[in-house]
């Protein structure tokens, strides 16, 4: 079992880190709301910690969920006082960033004996809960893979190692814009439905076990027909990560013609007020 300081404890990070405390980790977490990792000690036992380096001190791993570059940039890079504590140790990224930060806190950390392994998820807060999250990993070595792997274990349901640092992120990228493409045809599909009168359970029922199925069509279909939006993923998260993957085709010359398209879509639902509803509220800015 390992010393582990967990930084983020959102709708994911919490569940996550609960889940390394029944696995028998002893776990430190740290939030910029105290009242946030005040109630998951209380849920969850563990311990709480004042600031994030009180977090990291004495332990052997650190795994952080946070909001963007800039927070992994202020905790790991602008100071080398959190490298310095985890000297030898293992940091695990769950957040969706740039694959170019990625690759930065990678050969930071290797200048203090650190593995790095950015490991973005899918399968969202229910994934989460549930301890059956899917985990993209991109890491310098098998080995550095194989240590984040005995970890992540205890909320994972898939763990691959897909690539070097940043293949993880690139990967989540990939994710995310079939993710967007599919629910837009869905969004589509549904109100063809509605303005054909159709009843929408039944065609749920013919055609969900063909050619057309996905888990979008699964989970989605019924709670968009019955315009409920409240499945965790959020429309805000959902652009941030397609504006990762737009900046990273204008690297490597990818053309994102549908995800680009998308993207002003949920542009549109945001100025509708969907900015906290789930991607399947990409519907609403179809007319019924």
């Amino acid at each position: 079992m390992a010393e582990i300081a967990f930084i983020g404890t959102g709708v994911m990070g919490a569940p996550m880190a609960g889940h390394l405390v029944t696995a028998g980790h002893n776990v430190t977490v740290y939030n910029r709301s105290p009242d946030k990792a005040a109630a998951w000690v209380a849920r969850y036992g563990g311990r709480s910690a004042a600031t994030a380096l009180d977090a990291i001190a004495d332990v052997e791993v650190l795994i952080t969920c946070v909001g963007n570059d800039a927070d992994l940039d202020a905790l790991l890079l602008q100071s080398p006082a959190a490298m310095e504590k985890l000297r030898g140790g293992l940091i695990i990224d769950h957040t969706t960033v740039s694959a170019r930060i990625s690759r930065d806190i990678c050969a930071a950390a290797a200048a203090f004996d650190i593995e790095f392994v950015d490991a973005p998820v899918s399968g969202g807060q229910a994934g989460a809960e549930k301890g059956a999250l899917s985990v993209m990993c991109g890491a310098a070595s098998p080995q550095a893979f194989a240590r984040a792997e005995a970890i992540v274990a205890a909320y994972a349901a898939r763990t691959i190692h897909v690539g070097g640092p940043g293949a993880g992120q690139q990967t989540k990228m990939v994710n995310q814009i079939a993710i967007a493409g599919v629910l837009q045809g869905l969004a589509e599909a549904l109100r063809f439905a509605q303005a054909s009168d159709l009843d929408t359970a039944k065609v749920f029922d013919a055609i969900s076990g063909g050619a057309a199925q996905s888990w979008q069509m699964v989970n989605r279909w019924q709670s968009m027909s019955e315009d409920r939006f409240d499945f965790g993923f959020a429309v805000d998260w959902m652009r941030k990560d397609l504006g990762l993957a737009l900046d990273e085709a204008k690297q490597n010359g990818a053309v994102l013609p549908v995800a680009a398209l998308v993207d002003q879509f949920y542009a549109e639902v945001q100025k509708l007020g969907g900015a906290r509803q789930d991607t399947s509220s990409l519907v609403r800015r179809l007319p019924k």
